[in-house]
């Protein structure tokens, strides 16, 4: 049975389009007949913008069909997380104070997506301001995961990772401060790239903590990941933390072999306290990597012990200066679980966010050292599997532990160093999935995505269709 279009990926899609064998409108078609299937059920969107995205194909069918093609993404639909700014569109933020704000110019992402010739076919769903990992969404109802319904997406882009995984878009662009893009594309099955900071341009996105945000890409596999970037990365002088350096064609980068790598595992943080089936999956994962020529270290990451305080501490001082404002004006408008995380960034004292910075510089000092040694770090994505919506508590190997106190114990300090994280798919426990999260030195992009592109390639079993997908048939 040959796939529908909006199953397809970017890297199937682009030839065809460039050769003019399908339209985008077709394409586009085919993501909105999906969204009207699933979308009452998933709530990926918290906008569909059916009209406009008919009309960018319209425009890109007919630029392609005069010669005029613009490259890889060139009439690829794709969604964005409502946080990010569309010129004269409305911007929730996934909340109710912000529920009518509209911006008067577009982010530099959508900018450079829409030079690309992206489609755009709506707005996607999210913890509200970003601040929170179940996208349970007190105005806008929460995601739900496509492989249980009854369990959370992930957020704070849950709708990001629900919509590709789902095929409610082709790929999806969205923030990621401690995690939120590798936590939904772990929990829904998806590759999620949180690059390096500064090398994505974030003007235009409203913030959750400025040191700690970046923008990247959401997508069915990591060609396609390599592909997005290429279009967005690059240096911004509007934005005060983009750092310019060269932007190579990632997607040349992958060479689909992994042999002589060095693939740093550290034991005594990202495999202390893990759910003993997902630590196998991974591990698993990682013996395949190694089977094929890579060549496995173990590495020591001292500082790793206060990262998970670092990363509280920052994210917190700085998302409640941010809604410090309203947290006074307008503190009911907020949702229950942000307006406690809010109150609470109020505690900390200017020693305690000082010395979060001072460990985060001792972080980045160990990892470069670290790297010096090895080419990758591989780590679970995440230490167990998504929970229910509604509940505060997970099981880890039998114990009930806090969602929220470890949800971001493995992506958070990568966040704190900048350092580029992409997640890839690597198993199944219980029919969910489960993540790999592969790290590389600052402005790697093309390494860590060769990894997981290899990765793919070797485990095509792994390629299977979410259960809300099955019953939708």
């Amino acid at each position: 049975m040959s796939k529908r279009l909006n199953e397809q990926t970017i890297s199937e899609l682009a030839p065809l389009i460039e050769s003019k064998q399908i339209s985008p409108v077709d394409i586009v078609d085919a993501v909105l007949e999906q969204i009207e299937k699933l979308n009452g059920q998933l709530n990926a969107y918290i906008e569909v913008t059916a009209d406009k995205a008919r009309r960018q194909a319209e425009t890109a069918e007919a630029e392609i069909l005069s010669g005029n093609y613009r490259g890889s993404l060139h009439g690829i639909p794709m969604a964005i997380k409502d946080i990010i700014y569309f010129a004269n569109e409305v911007t929730t933020m996934g909340s109710k104070i912000h529920q009518n704000f509209k911006s008067s110019y577009d982010a530099t992402v959508v900018k450079k997506l829409t030079q690309a010739g992206v489609i755009f076919t709506g707005k996607l769903n999210l913890h509200e301001y970003a601040w929170g990992a179940t996208n349970n969404n007190p105005h806008f109802g929460p995601c739900r995961n496509p492989w249980d319904v009854e369990r959370i997406s992930g957020g704070s882009s849950g709708g990001s990772g629900v919509a590709p995984a789902s095929h409610m878009t082709i790929a999806a662009l969205r923030t990621d401060t401690g995690g939120s893009i590798r936590i939904p594309s772990s929990f829904c099955g998806i590759v999620g790239l949180k690059p390096t900071h500064g090398l994505v341009s974030k003007y235009g996105c409203f913030p959750l903590a400025w040191s700690l945000d970046h923008i990247g890409p959401m997508t069915k596999t990591a060609k396609d990941a390599a592909y997005v970037l290429e279009a967005i990365a690059g240096y911004d002088p509007k934005d005060p933390t983009s750092i310019n350096v060269p932007t190579p064609k990632y997607s040349e980068e992958l060479t689909g072999s992994v042999k002589g790598l060095r693939i740093g595992i550290n034991e005594e943080y990202f495999f202390n306290n893990v759910d003993s089936e997902v630590e196998k999956t991974v591990r698993n994962a990682i013996l395949s990597l190694e089977k094929e020529g890579a060549v496995i270290e173990t590495v020591n990451v001292p500082a790793l012990q206060y990262a998970e305080y670092a990363e509280m501490i920052t994210i917190i001082s700085e998302a409640s200066t941010i809604h410090h404002n309203n947290l006074i004006a307008r503190e009911e408008d907020f949702g229950d679980d942000v307006r406690f995380l809010l109150k609470l960034g109020e505690i900390p004292s200017a020693v305690d966010y000082l010395q979060a910075q001072q460990i985060r510089l001792q972080l980045d000092r160990e990892f470069k050292e670290m790297f010096n040694k090895v080419d990758v770090l591989i780590t679970p994505t995440l230490p167990f599997l998504p929970p229910k919506i509604g509940q505060d508590t997970v099981l880890l190997n039998g114990n009930e532990v806090n969602f929220l106190d470890h949800i971001i114990r493995f992506t958070g300090p990568f966040n704190l160093t900048g350092l580029p994280a992409v997640t890839v798919p690597c198993g199944f426990v219980n029919d969910l999935p489960v993540g790999m999260q592969i790290v590389g030195p600052a402005f790697q992009e093309g390494r860590i995505l060769n990894v997981a592109d290899t990765f793919e390639k070797l485990h095509p079993e792994l390629k299977r269709s979410p259960v809300a997908l099955q019953n939708s048939i």
